[in-house]
């Protein structure tokens, strides 16, 4: 385990060691981020705690082609209760993210500064948003960075049932038509799996990365990204 210090740079992610656990220390500056990222490279630890970096193998992964839509979830499109929308309410969704109640979780990982520091990438067009939308009240969204073709999902949040599941699938359409290569979901929990995510190698993570440096980033906003798609649209082809 190597402790970094205020230089923008990491270990090689093959040093990891067997819980995932790359390095310790440094700090949420978006340069930092961004080159961690780059390498699949993620922090996750407690308030109070040095940044720990993580580079988890294997590796946690949705296909957006390869996303699972339970026949139970049909009728929420098909009714369109809900709308959808990307990058309206960035901030909305992070707080809602870090104060959501979850089973077996007494705290939550989202410090103030993570906050700072994501709402700063979002700022500058890497970060992102899914909203779900009960009318005018926001019940459900995810966030995450997007780099190349591979977003990286950071968390989600459910206010009402399914309305994660519902974020996910919407945000599954459009990185498909963008030719996105995959979610890295970075840790492995039920609703992911059942959601059709599933495992790879570090070094079959590692080798899309590698390719991933030369792709386009699609910075900016993303709030026009899927206004020609309707809920209805969004899965017409599953």
């Amino acid at each position: 385990m190597t402790i970094i210090d205020e230089k923008f740079c990491f270990p090689h992610p093959s040093t990891a060691d067997s819980n995932g656990v790359l390095a310790i220390g440094g700090d949420l500056h978006p340069e930092r981020l961004l080159l961690a990222y780059q390498y699949g490279i993620f922090p996750w630890f407690n308030e109070g705690d040095p940044v720990i970096w993580w580079h988890p193998d294997p590796r946690f992964v949705i296909y957006p082609d390869e996303v699972k839509i339970a026949k139970s979830m049909r009728p929420y499109f098909n009714q369109e209760k809900y709308s959808i929308t990307f990058d309206r309410s960035f901030i909305d969704v992070i707080d809602a993210c870090q104060n959501i109640s979850r089973k077996g979780q007494p705290g939550t990982w989202i410090t103030e500064d993570i906050i700072d520091a994501y709402d700063y990438l979002h700022q500058m067009g890497y970060a992102h948003s899914v909203e779900v939308w009960a009318d005018e009240e926001l019940v459900g969204g995810l966030y995450g960075v997007s780099l190349g073709k591979v977003f990286f999902g950071e968390s989600m949040f459910s206010k009402e049932k399914n309305t994660s599941k519902i974020a996910l699938i919407a945000l599954c359409r459009v990185l498909e038509e963008k030719g996105f290569q995959f979610i890295d979901c970075q840790i492995a929990n039920a609703h992911l799996k059942s959601m059709g995510g599933r495992y790879i190698s570090r070094e079959e993570f590692m080798s899309c990365m590698r390719k991933n440096i030369f792709e386009e980033t699609i910075r900016g906003s993303w709030v026009d990204i899927a206004q020609e798609s309707s809920l209805k649209n969004m899965i017409k082809k599953w």
